[in-house]
């Protein structure tokens, strides 16, 4: 749509062009911006022209850019992209699904952000729910020329919320080789069957034998249980069943996301158990 209060347009070409004026926000893929009115904003600021690669592959782990689309991530890990998936890095498998539950067509993949999805923080943002299923941290850039470090977990504070403060960016979401390493599973439900997702739980096995669990979109920021081994089915819905912030609003009732994410938890601690029993993946 239009923006009419919008007068300005420039691309930051250096971190100098990164000092906002007054009433001037950054934009990535501009999905969200573009898409209905922005009170009080007077200029964009074009993250895109700064030139940050896509995706850097280490033996740290995977980085990705804040300005990469959710198309060029996904092209990547079902094997179509420049550079290959590192062998062993199995739960790169969870990307697809996650872009699936975005609910948003192949245009808007092509364009939309990875950061952009992670900084808008909508319960429902999938990038939100893939970063924090594989400990994602968050690199940001700060206006004094500083870098700080979160994790996606932590920087995502409630419903369009988030710690960055004005004049802040998200360079990039690094993912550990660990976490990439883990056998790993995403499961997503909504109240229609192309609906946007009302409750999205991811689980993950470690090299060591501990499991991780978390609760997206379902609850108002992302929750993140972690294990020493893997959890007995009693004690994982316990603790699922017992998170705080699970919320009602149009894609379903807080009741209905508790249950449904205690039996999504279910399912994927039974197929990473049984993956446990039989040896490592």
């Amino acid at each position: 749509m239009d923006i009419t209060s919008v007068a300005r347009y420039r691309t930051a070409r250096s971190r100098e062009d990164l000092r906002l004026a007054h009433g001037e926000v950054f934009v990535g893929g501009g999905t969200w911006l573009l898409s209905e009115p922005q009170p009080g904003t007077t200029g964009f600021v074009d993250l895109t022209g700064l030139g940050w690669p896509d995706l850097e592959v280490g033996a740290d782990g995977l980085r990705i850019a804040a300005t990469c689309t959710i198309a060029t991530l996904r092209a990547w890990a079902e094997g179509r992209g420049v550079d290959p998936v590192p062998a062993g890095w199995s739960a790169v498998s969870m990307v697809p699904g996650a872009a699936d539950a975005l609910l948003a067509s192949f245009k808007i993949w092509n364009t939309a952000t990875v950061g952009g999805n992670v900084c808008r923080a909508f319960p429902a943002a999938a990038m939100v729910s893939l970063a924090v299923a594989l400990d994602g941290v968050a690199e940001v850039w700060t206006p004094d020329g500083g870098t700080r470090r979160q994790p996606v977990a932590e920087l995502v504070t409630g419903a369009g919320e988030t710690t960055l403060r004005p004049g802040e960016v998200l360079r990039a979401i690094e993912l550990p080789a660990h976490a990439l390493r883990s056998r790993a599973g995403l499961r997503k439900i909504a109240l229609a069957e192309l609906g946007r997702s009302g409750a999205v739980v991811t689980g993950r096995r470690d090299a060591d034998g501990t499991s991780v669990f978390s609760v997206t979109a379902a609850v108002v920021r992302p929750a993140v249980l972690r294990f020493a081994t893997m959890p007995d089915a009693g004690t994982l819905a316990a603790a699922v069943g017992d998170l705080t912030g699970y919320h009602t609003d149009s894609l379903g009732a807080a009741d209905w996301r508790r249950g449904v994410s205690v039996v999504l938890a279910e399912r994927l601690r039974r197929e990473l158990a049984t993956t446990a029993t039989e040896g490592p993946a």
